[in-house]
């Protein structure tokens, strides 16, 4: 009976210290964490009657990531559709903390003020002016997160990374331009990432002067026109530093393929003729995209495409066949990691200060790797396999 007992006793301490183990394997931490859209982004309320939603489609990717190995904490942030990345990180960091956005003095200097800030409230009991409330007011050092990043998304992190650490004493006085926050983000995620910008500008506006559409007040919107470019982000990697306290992963994608003369993916209504030192639209990327993804902006023939694209003027940076492939809106070299920063590819263990590369997913356009509508595989595996290292860290 005693025997029975010991053993009994030790098996119940074996099975305890193995769920512990197991637990620990499968959630190292459980930090919240923070989706950030893209240019043109937009809410979860943005179209109620449809139910569409910026991360997922007709599905719900931040639901997806609450569940999957959770329960997890995943907030979706809005910020400015058409803005800077400083106008949009002082959005992000007012939603997440509470109060209202600080565009900070250099917003001021550049004419910038036409629009009141957005405000949260970091208590709801305490909100007379009916506030939404902020996604995580204790967020420090001690309850840092993890942020994911598309498109923009992504540039908008790192200026936020930067003023958490660094702050701007030409930004102003406020509580982001102070610095001094390390260890407030323990990771960033960009996915389809323009971080040395994207030849989509340079490549269509001049040959489609006229076009009325969200993709032209994409290319005209001032600030973010230019940090967009390949030019502005140079500038903007100069100033946005890669911090040695924060894990840096990247994913890229791509919806392209190299000419061939014929059986391969590309869309053979769009292009018939091929050069196979250029890039050519897939037939299942999205139908506008193609129209400016390939060798030419068609139907013009007068004007290189993001496929063909090549500029080498004096004091600009240089634009090669490296800048061919893409997805459709940003070039797929753009997305490993900004220019003169550390990268490595991602061999499954992460290392901080440096950019963890997570390879490039092809056959997927800058909106299939949202779960947009689009034929081919889902885009939830990508998503899992980042809350798998995340998770880990």
């Amino acid at each position: 009976m005693r025997l029975s007992r010991i053993l009994f006793a030790t098996l119940f301490m074996v099975l305890a210290q193995l769920a512990l183990l197991d637990g620990s394997a499968r959630a190292a931490n459980n930090d919240p964490v923070v989706l950030v859209h893209g240019f043109l982004g937009f809410g979860p309320d943005r179209f109620p009657r449809s139910g569409f939603l910026y991360w997922g489609g007709y599905g719900d990717l931040a639901a997806h990531l609450r569940t999957y190995k959770g329960p997890h904490t995943v907030f979706t942030a809005v910020v400015g559709a058409i803005a800077s990345n400083r106008e949009r990180a002082a959005e992000l960091y007012a939603q997440i903390k509470g109060g209202c956005a600080d565009y900070g003095a250099r917003h001021a200097a550049a004419g910038r003020l036409g629009k009141a800030p957005a405000c949260w409230a970091a208590d709801p009991q305490h909100n007379p002016m009916g506030y939404p409330p902020a996604l995580y007011p204790p967020w420090d050092a001690q309850h840092p997160l993890h942020m994911i990043g598309h498109s923009q998304g992504g540039t908008t992190i790192r200026a936020l990374v930067e003023l958490l650490e660094h702050g701007d004493p030409q930004g102003g006085d406020g509580e982001l331009y102070r610095g001094g926050k390390p260890g407030w983000i323990r990771s960033v995620t960009t996915i389809s990432a323009p971080h040395n910008g994207t030849t989509l500008r340079d490549a269509v506006l001049d040959i489609l002067p006229d076009l009325r559409s969200p993709l032209r007040d994409w290319l005209l919107a001032d600030l973010a026109n230019w940090e967009l470019a390949p030019d502005g982000a140079r500038s903007f990697n100069a100033w946005a530093r890669t911090s040695p306290r924060v894990h840096y992963f990247s994913v890229g994608t791509q919806a392209t393929e190299a000419g061939a003369p014929c059986c391969n993916a590309t869309d053979r209504r769009i292009a018939p003729l091929q050069n196979r030192r250029y890039q050519y639209p897939r037939s299942d990327m999205f139908a506008y995209y193609k129209t400016y993804a390939g060798e030419w902006i068609v139907p013009s023939m007068l004007q290189h495409g993001m496929g063909g694209y090549t500029q080498d003027g004096p004091g600009r940076v240089r634009i090669d066949s490296s800048w061919f492939a893409n997805d459709g809106v940003v070039n797929t070299s753009s997305m490993r990691a900004p220019a003169g920063h550390p990268v490595r590819d991602f061999d499954g263990t992460p290392v901080p200060g440096i950019w963890n590369y997570l390879g490039t997913y092809r056959g997927y356009d800058h909106f299939d790797v949202l779960d947009w509508p689009h034929e081919g595989p889902s885009a939830e595996p990508i998503y899992e396999r980042v809350s798998d290292i995340l998770f880990a860290l």
